[in-house]
């Protein structure tokens, strides 16, 4: 279904549609609405018409520079050339250049700025935009550079030089990088695209890139959620946990709706299951190291990494409803510098402002961070539990069935995972607080927003990763004692979730393996969604 946009309903949801290819392998189409046309252009035609001669009063970026010469007037024959210039002087990213899936929510998102009809760029601008995306072009477009203060000046630079087809810039299309000329005329569309006033600072004005990278990232914390509830319901019933902590009387006293909701979650995974009890303790899993004769003594409660998953996790839900709106409201806002806006009197004025500053993004995407790298913790723990007959409550050390010694188990994933921890604990750290200011002064106060999503994107991948292997891990130990606990079966859920997972990974019951394989394999089976839906398939959606 094709994404028509408008600049005042675009979600996060429609920008990962756009970004990201689908099973097929194929993106979601975009369009610019008639009516968003039909006011860029009048505004656009009133633009022309009215301001667009060297007599007219000094209107920013119209007809003046940028930054400190923001006094100095450009005259109209030199418009096409200062257009240029404007972009070769901000093209100075560094670094490697972004994903596929970045470049494409950037496009989209800068289309839908502009359909917004306060920045007065040319309908031309926005259908470049489109064509774009329509065609597979995919500009290089390097990650390091911008301060997120005057937008993401230089990365958008680069986009925008692609999209021109300069020279100097390149495009990824069908999977080659080449120069952008090249991949232009490949692709059927025609090189050259000439820029005419404000048209350039149009591009490059705004925090974009990080709204792009920030879009992307809270579409796939959401997901990650889910799944590590998932995570911990399956955890619960591998180590045969105490469900008490997620009756909805606890929660019901103190009352976080992020909390209640793992709860809620949590019981409907595990609905019907007799893993979960007092007696599997007792017969199905005993003790390497217990006399046989005596019973364990009971369980009363859990771990703080399982009867605390509700209070932690819930966190991470009421903190990811408010980035969603930040996100989602910046996905919906004109970000460029001047605005464009009707004078009541049947013309439009200009007006200087600071939407391009990145501010609300950085802090979103430092809280973003903070959140997930603590899902991604106590997920660790969880699955470090596993791997430890001490704390499993005598799970077969290592989650290991061959001989040991001459194998070794999952010791080694789980410390991988510690590994990811480690650098999220690092990453978090915010950056929204960081600001060193540019441009002789002009820009005293930066927003740093970039590197925060981009450490932010970062924090998510490593967390999904952990989340993933957790399931990997869980259900290696429901497994292994699968034949001694046939008489206490797991929640509808989750078996339904176990069963997803062995469809492509079948248990390591005959000693080690390329462990590397299976933690790619679960990976792609939490990033494509199936592990969600094997269990919503049977319960329900998860909230």
């Amino acid at each position: 279904m094709t994404v028509t946009i408008d600049g005042a309903t675009l979600t996060i949801e429609d920008v990962a549609r756009v970004a990201r290819r689908d099973a097929q392998g194929r993106f979601a189409p975009a369009a610019l609405a008639q009516e968003a046309r039909a006011r860029i252009a009048a505004t656009r035609a009133y633009i022309d018409a009215t301001w667009m001669h060297d007599d007219a009063p000094l209107m920013y970026a119209f007809n003046t520079g940028v930054g400190l010469f923001k006094d100095q007037r450009v005259r109209i024959a030199d418009m096409v050339a200062y257009q240029q210039k404007t972009i070769f002087a901000h093209a100075t990213g560094v670094g490697e250049p972004f994903a596929e899936d970045v470049t494409r929510a950037t496009m989209l998102l800068r289309a839908n700025a502009f359909a917004s009809n306060y920045s007065g760029p040319r309908v031309e601008v926005v259908e470049r935009l489109l064509a774009f995306l329509a065609a597979g072009l995919h500009p290089v477009i390097p990650q390091k550079g911008s301060v997120g203060a005057s937008g993401d000046l230089a990365p958008l630079a680069h986009m925008t030089g692609a999209l021109c087809g300069f020279a100097e810039a390149e495009i990824v299309h069908n999977g080659k990088r080449m120069p952008a000329r090249v991949a232009i005329a490949e692709a059927g569309l025609e090189p050259d695209f000439p820029l005419f006033a404000k048209d350039a600072s149009a591009f490059i004005n705004g925090s974009t890139v990080s709204l792009a990278l920030a879009a992307l990232a809270t579409h796939d914390a959401r997901r990650i959620l889910k799944t590590a509830d998932v995570a911990l319901a399956l955890t619960l019933e591998a180590m045969r946990g105490e469900l008490a902590a997620f009756d909805a009387r606890v929660h019901r006293a103190r009352p976080h709706p992020g909390q209640a909701r793992t709860a809620r979650n949590v019981l409907r995974l595990t609905a019907g299951s007799r893993r979960c009890s007092e007696e599997a303790r007792h017969i199905v899993f005993p003790d390497e190291n217990r006399d046989p004769a005596k019973p364990p003594p009971p369980r009363v409660q859990d771990v703080y990494s399982l009867r605390c998953g509700p209070q932690v996790h819930g966190p991470v839900a009421d903190a990811l409803g408010y980035i969603e709106g930040v996100v989602g409201t910046e996905i919906n806002s004109a970000t460029d510098n001047p605005l464009i806006f009707d004078d009541g009197a049947g013309g439009y004025v200009s007006i200087s402002g600071g939407h391009f500053h990145g501010q609300y993004i950085a802090q979103a995407m430092d809280l973003l961070g903070i959140a997930i790298a603590d899902l991604g913790s106590i997920s660790e723990r969880r699955l470090a539990r596993l791997i430890d007959p001490t704390m499993s409550y005598g799970l077969p050390r290592n989650l290991l069935a061959g001989k040991r010694g001459l194998n070794t188990g999952f010791a080694t994933v789980q410390c991988s995972m510690s590994a990811l921890v480690m650098e999220n604990r690092t990453l978090a750290t915010p950056g929204s607080v960081d600001s060193i200011p540019g441009k002789s002064n002009a820009e005293d106060h930066v927003s740093n927003s970039t590197w925060c999503a981009r450490k932010a994107c970062t924090i998510v991948e490593n967390v999904e990763q952990i989340v993933a292997t957790e399931i990997l891990m869980a259900a290696q130990a429901l497994s292994l004692v699968g034949p001694l606990a046939k008489d206490h079966p797991l929640g509808r859920g989750t078996a339904a979730v176990l069963e997803a997972v062995r469809a492509v990974i079948p248990p390591a019951l005959d000693g080690d393996r390329w462990y590397a394989t299976e933690m790619g394999q679960i990976l792609e089976l939490a990033r494509s969604g199936a592990i969600l839906s094997a269990a919503e398939s049977v319960i329900g959606a998860l909230e």
